[in-house]
């Protein structure tokens, strides 16, 4: 039985005018020509520096392209974006009418505009819409669901201004072009990837014991590993030095017990 959740804390901004695809082409992480009715884009906003801002799925009603944004920070993006409008012929709005959800472990409910989420086959589908939909499961079901797969979700698992896209996945779940050409903080993506520069990576864990609040120390001993993010029961992520990932030894976070679990998709060191 396919599983419906709305989530509350997502938001959705239109991108409307005929340069809608050209103006966000230059300024996020993936492809937007790709984001076609039917087919979502999972792309990022990065200083020029190459740091993460936000990130959010790329949807397309065939007349407007449809932003899956955390609602927290959707009135940011609005603003941000719309620096570089310049002459492009495109306005950006928080679309309220729409409300966004998410289903998976079987086929979607009709009456929205949906796409797969584009970052795993078994992260399900996006959904928005403007009439509510028929809903057997909470945001809460869903969490645990991206958890298990060792997704991120923007803010909770990714740090502002200082989270670089590779440490959090995006190459290995589709959240970056490489063929493309140049978008906003393009040079540093590019350049982790072919200097090999990562330290870290932010990779799920199992959790023993109660779940730590994020940015708790993790430690290796009298050693500061990583940090904690998001969590819930006994599943989580954190950012780790990659050196601990490949040991067998048993990380403390707070009262919690820390064990890596890398899955299949994730890539450490070059391999799967």
């Amino acid at each position: 039985m396919t599983n419906v959740a709305e989530l509350p804390q997502r938001g959705v901004i239109m991108v409307e005018g005929e340069d809608r695809v050209a103006f966000l082409q230059g300024l996020v992480s993936n492809d937007v020509a790709q984001a076609v009715p039917g087919r979502a884009v999972w792309a990022a906003f990065l200083t020029p520096q190459g740091k993460w801002l936000a990130d959010f799925f790329i949807l397309s009603d065939g007349s407007a392209l449809l932003l899956d944004v955390e609602r927290a920070q959707q009135a940011m993006l609005v603003q941000r974006l719309s620096r570089y409008r310049l002459r492009s012929k495109v306005t950006l709005h928080a679309a309220e009418a729409y409300a966004v959800y998410a289903a998976w472990a079987g086929p979607p409910p009709p009456g929205a505009i949906m796409a797969p989420d584009p970052r795993l086959p078994d992260a399900g589908w996006r959904l928005l819409a403007t009439a509510p939909l028929p809903t057997n499961a909470a945001a809460t079901d869903y969490d645990r669901h991206r958890l298990a797969l060792g997704l991120p979700d923007g803010s909770r698992d990714m740090e502002t201004e200082k989270t670089v896209l590779l440490e959090a996945g995006f190459d290995e779940l589709a959240g970056v072009s490489w063929s493309k050409g140049c978008y906003m903080g393009q040079e540093l993506t590019a350049r982790t990837r072919y200097r090999g520069l990562l330290k870290r990576r932010l990779v799920p864990v199992a959790i023993a014991g109660p779940v730590p609040e994020p940015g708790t120390q993790i430690m290796r001993g009298a050693m500061e590993v990583g940090t904690m993010r998001s969590g819930a029961e006994s599943q989580g992520l954190a950012v780790l030095r990659l050196d601990v990932l490949t040991e067998a030894a048993d990380l403390t976070c707070g009262a919690a017990v820390l064990r890596p679990r890398i899955p299949g998709w994730m890539r450490i060191g070059g391999k799967s």
